[in-house]
């Protein structure tokens, strides 16, 4: 009987402790994603407060996140294609940038109590400067195939896609480099469509392409060489 007793007795203790420990496990929430504010989405006229003739310091701000310790703020210089990265624990933040010159942002939220992040949606906009009245197109993005990407095309061909943006709402047409080699040649000029589709392809061959944007001002921006292998 008592040897019942000792089991039962052991069993109860075992059933308690895991109880408890369930019981104890707390789960940590993520963090959100900021939503951005200033500098204005598409934003042809920031300017922000003069330094020099070439520089202005500008003060990035974001709606406060839930669950965030940190934000990361990331500002990319869409001629150079150079990305710059501070880090604050406030919801604003001054940066010293170039005049005349286009930026990409985005914000990530990180805690200090999970491992995971969240990324905001990305801006563009314009620093602009003295006696700006004509601002060039922002580079083509989103572009499809996308940098490095592995693709299919069981029927010899592909489409090409892309997305633009202009601060001053003027963007007039693409040019299309295409090619095996790693600076592409003139594939499609002055097209007026963000797409080029059936575009010809073999398999086993790694392709390099870009888009040249155009306003009507005569303005233009290079999205960056891409390049996507086809299997």
């Amino acid at each position: 009987m008592n040897k019942y007793i000792a089991i039962l007795s052991t069993a109860g203790i075992i059933l308690i402790t895991a109880c408890s420990k369930k019981k104890d496990t707390k789960v940590v929430p993520d963090p959100v994603k900021a939503t951005l504010t200033f500098p204005d989405k598409n934003s042809a006229c920031t300017t922000g407060t003069q330094i020099s003739d070439t520089q202005s310091s500008i003060t990035f701000t974001w709606n406060s996140s839930a669950n965030t310790d940190s934000y990361e703020l990331n500002i990319k210089n869409l001629i150079t294609g150079v990305t710059s990265t501070q880090t604050t624990t406030a919801n604003h933040l001054p940066i010293n940038l170039l005049r005349n010159t286009p930026y990409s942002w985005f914000v990530i939220s990180k805690s200090t109590n999970s491992t995971a992040t969240a990324q905001s949606d990305t801006w563009k906009f314009y620093n602009a400067g003295a006696g700006t009245s004509s601002h060039p197109p922002f580079p083509a993005d989103n572009l499809s195939p996308s940098f490095g990407q592995a693709i299919s095309a069981t029927t010899g061909t592909i489409n090409l896609t892309w997305t633009s943006s202009d601060p001053d709402n003027d963007i007039a047409t693409y040019d299309v480099y295409f090619g095996t080699s790693s600076n592409p040649g003139a594939y499609k000029s002055s097209i007026t469509n963000k797409f080029s589709n059936g575009v010809v392809v073999k398999s086993g061959t790694t392709y390099y392409w870009k888009v040249i944007t155009k306003d009507s001002q005569g303005n233009t921006s290079d999205s960056g060489t891409y390049h996507f292998t086809v299997n």
